[in-house]
């Protein structure tokens, strides 16, 4: 099939509009905005929340990682609840959970405790992919269905990065002001909030599958990460020259291969593993699971790299928390930006280039921290570039996904992106928290058991820039016309 076909049908989509979508994505971006606020909040006061905990600078990769990595086994579970139950249900328990984990964080100063409780708060990564089920399922048999699900994802994605500015910039502000179990308490009212606007403001999507979800291939998948996790953290704590770890890593590795075995044989299997071989599928998957590498991986050593003293190591901004919090400000403005470009770019070129053209911005902003990383215009201007892609990568997997799937699978569907994306961005995590440990020198001994080293930043930016054009690389192999209403290539 020629990419020719499908342009008529594009152009047809231009003229579409959200219509009585319009309600429901406006309940829909208050919760975006909520994710945001979570997402956007603590960056700034990452140091902050290391030197309350009593932790090194490189450890509050650790609490990322825990989060991503439990975030990745919640998303494909909701995601199949919501398909074969509800959506919203889905939405709602997530929600529910995440409030509690969020109201228990300004009450402990335990690493062990608050670890849990923010592994915990990442129950609101399942969030976006069932919003956009939600949506897909209103839009199916519509004229322009695909490009409306893009359109109306990428407000959602543009809420969400407006939250996370407003989170940034007001958690920047009152971690300079504040005692910071007060500070830690604002996000957790909002969460509350946003329980009572799904219940009230949100309806139930119409499709249901029902069934029984997979417990076997939810065990199975759980105990392969946990070990891959647990290899990864017998790493940070033994280095790199522990061969028992690296037996653990390979160990969790291995546990995949029963898992996807026994999926394949299963009726109604929790992760249906032949969408990996879908042509239109499969690199999206990958183009997640890399793209998480940025866009979940950095943010940390983003925050602990700008807060870093230079006068005391070298390298580093020295910033204030609000300081810090502009930078992560700026850079989610871009992702704005493309986010709520993606669509309409799609109609200039098509999804497939402008998803390749996002990931080569990716790759080229965080490979020019390599050169220019020293001064604040420096690193506002490379984060700009960065999110402009990052923007786009973030509205356009989970819709790309949904309108490939077949037409039983969206939620599942959509919810894989997310959780390959999380699985990236927590292996980046946990290999940043490593690299970043390795070689931490300094003008004071107490100081150079908190930083992070310079040779760390270098291979963090490093990793982050080549996986992106991997990503991009990748794409090339979609087919041309994936993406539009016309192909139903994962069925």
């Amino acid at each position: 099939m020629s990419a020719s076909p499908a342009q008529p049908l594009l152009g047809k989509a231009k003229r579409v509009t959200l219509g009585p979508l319009a309600g429901i994505v406006g309940f829909l971006a208050f919760v975006e905005f909520t994710s945001g606020i979570l997402q956007g909040y603590y960056t700034p006061m990452l140091t902050d929340i290391a030197r309350h905990l009593g932790i090194h600078d490189a450890d509050v990769n650790w609490l990322e990682g825990t989060q991503l990595m439990l975030s990745a086994l919640v998303v494909p579970a909701f995601a199949k609840l919501g398909d074969m139950f509800g959506h919203k249900r889905m939405l709602l328990w997530s929600t529910a959970v995440t409030a509690i984990a969020s109201l228990a964080l300004p009450f402990t100063d335990s690493f062990t405790v608050f670890l849990i409780a923010w592994a915990l708060q990442g129950f609101y990564v399942v969030w976006l992919p069932l919003e956009v089920a939600i949506i897909w399922s209103r839009t199916r048999g519509r004229e322009g269905s695909s490009l409306l699900t893009a359109r109306a994802a990428g407000i959602l994605v543009a809420t969400l990065e407006a939250g996370a500015i407003s989170g940034a910039l007001l958690g920047g502000q009152l971690v300079d002001t504040l005692p910071l179990w007060i500070v830690l308490l604002v996000p957790a009212l909002f969460v509350v909030a946003c329980f009572f606007v799904i219940q009230f403001g949100v309806k139930e999507s119409d499709a249901h599958t029902g069934g029984k979800l997979d417990l076997v291939g939810l065990t199975l998948i759980s105990i392969a990460l946990i070990a891959f996790t647990g290899g990864l953290s017998l790493l940070r704590l033994n280095g790199p020259a522990d061969p028992f770890a690296w037996i653990v890593v390979a160990i969790g590795l291995l546990l995949v291969i029963p898992f996807a075995m026994y999926e394949l044989k299963h009726p109604d299997p929790l992760i249906d593993v032949r969408m990996f071989r879908s042509p239109a599928l499969a690199p999206v998957f990958l183009t997640a699971g890399l793209f998480g590498v940025s866009v979940l991986g950095a943010q940390a050593p983003l925050s602990t790299f700008a807060r870093t003293d230079p006068d005391m190591y070298g390298y580093g901004l020295g910033t204030t928390g609000f300081a810090t919090s502009l930078i992560i400000g700026l850079y989610l403005i871009a992702m704005i930006v493309g986010a709520l470009s993606f669509s309409r770019v799609s109609l200039w070129l098509t999804p497939r280039v402008t998803l390749m053209c996002a990931a080569l911005l990716v790759g080229i902003g965080y490979l020019m921290f390599l050169p220019l990383h020293d001064t604040y215009a420096q690193l506002v201007t490379n984060m700009m570039i960065a999110g402009l892609g990052s923007g786009a990568l973030v509205a356009a997997l989970p819709a790309a996904a949904a309108s490939a799937a077949p037409a039983t699978q969206t939620g599942v569907a959509t919810g894989l992106t997310n959780s390959v994306k999380t699985v990236g961005g927590a292996i980046a995590s946990a290999v940043f928290g490593i690299v970043l440990m390795q070689g931490a020198t300094g003008a004071a001994a107490d100081a150079a058991a908190t930083a992070g080293s310079l040779s760390g930043y270098f291979a963090v930016w490093t990793i982050c820039g080549v996986t992106a054009v991997v990503a991009a690389v990748l794409l090339l192999f979609v087919p041309k016309d994936a993406f539009t209403d016309r192909t139903p290539v994962a069925q």
